[in-house]
């Protein structure tokens, strides 16, 4: 039989759960001055751990100051029971929180600082959260005296069922986990699909893939469809790429002064524009004698997708500019028609430099 409650058991209670929240306080005090400290270190792991631990460690300390108060008291052993219960499931939920918290954090921490990793992909810090509250959730029924393995033995049952109504959620989710084991596509990449969708990869998660384009507007495709579809990774294996750029000078200029002027403008432009670059070679290669012109390409080098449009502008300017300087023509196409009066029928159309139109029995150039 338990004896009855005095005053003295209220103050020693008392004292113990203020101890806890004094703990509380000083704990936290000390956690956020360590936080301080690690946010001057390379490594984020550290800033993470400490941030989760400021909400742990108070909650633990507050726990612990309760449980002292309760065993003080002359409490019954079913409420002292109960009361030890409920401060367990308390102290298991916060530290379940914090652990998904940490973990979480942690692999976002190491997929950023690997270049092969999934950057900012939130596929594997959703997963490793689910995981967490999944085993702290089946701690806390354990806890509570209630038997998991008639759970554990439902949710086989019915994972079955769940898996055949969400055929198409679960494709994403294992689609996605393959682009990104496989590291076909990482968030940052640069990508084309045959669909016509191109753009930034910004994330892939459990169910979607996010693209942004360059007008800055947002694609969202399904991981499955992603996975499928014929794809150009504009980033990988390397983030450099060359441009091809098509021009064309007439039969009269002299190529070895055309190419010459060219590389000059090539290299002027590789060094000078944002986004170029420097070391590459300039390259000017003549492929055909076309209707009006002798036609070639101009290979230019840029650090990456978007960088083309900018390079290519300034390239075309200042080429033009220097062929107008240089006396270096580029012709623009002509066609010779020739027009016949009466039922005659109209000959092909010949090519050339000057227009005749025959009319009246008279040629007009």
């Amino acid at each position: 039989m338990n004896r009855a409650l005095t005053l003295d058991d209220l103050i020693l209670a008392g004292i113990a759960l203020a101890a806890g929240l004094l703990a509380a306080f000083l704990l936290r005090m000390l956690l956020r001055w360590l936080g301080r400290h690690a946010s001057r270190t390379r490594w984020s792991g550290d800033d993470v751990i400490v941030d989760a631990l400021r909400t742990v460690v108070p909650w633990s300390a507050i726990t612990g100051g309760a449980a002292s108060a309760a065993a003080v008291l002359p409490l019954t052993r079913t409420v002292q029971h109960h009361v030890n219960q409920t401060l367990s499931v308390l102290l298991i939920f916060v530290v379940t929180l914090t652990a998904a918290r940490v973990i979480a954090g942690l692999v976002r921490t190491v997929t950023q600082s690997r270049s092969g990793v999934a950057g900012s992909a939130t596929i594997f810090v959703n997963i490793t959260r689910v995981v967490v509250l999944a085993l702290g959730f089946l701690v806390t029924l354990q806890t509570l005296g209630i038997s998991i393995a008639p759970l554990l033995t439902a949710l086989g049952v019915g994972g079955l069922a769940v898996a055949l109504a969400l055929q198409d959620t679960l494709a994403n989710l294992f689609a996605g986990v393959h682009i990104l084991a496989s590291k076909t596509v990482q968030p940052g990449d640069y990508i084309r699909l045959s669909s016509g969708e191109e753009g930034y990869v910004v994330d892939i998660n459990w169910r979607q893939t996010t693209v942004r384009q360059l007008s800055n507007n947002l694609v969202v495709i399904p991981n499955g469809q992603l996975a499928k579809t014929n794809m150009i990774n504009y980033t990988r294996p390397e983030q450099q790429l060359t441009v091809l750029v098509q021009v064309g000078v007439g039969y009269d200029s002299d190529l070895e002064h055309v190419e010459k002027v060219t590389t000059e403008v090539v290299a002027e432009v590789m060094t000078e524009i944002t986004g170029a670059v420097p070391d590459h070679e300039p390259a000017v290669r003549f492929h055909t004698f076309g209707d009006s012109r002798i036609g070639f390409t101009v290979i230019l080098g840029v650090g990456e997708f978007s960088d083309q449009y900018r390079i290519k502008h300034e390239f075309i300017k200042r080429l033009h500019k220097r062929y107008r300087a240089e006396g270096i023509r580029i012709p623009a196409p002509t066609r010779t028609v020739a027009l016949h009066q009466g039922s005659a029928a109209i000959p092909p159309p010949r090519t050339g430099d000057d227009v005749v139109i025959e009319h009246g029995g008279r040629d007009t150039a």
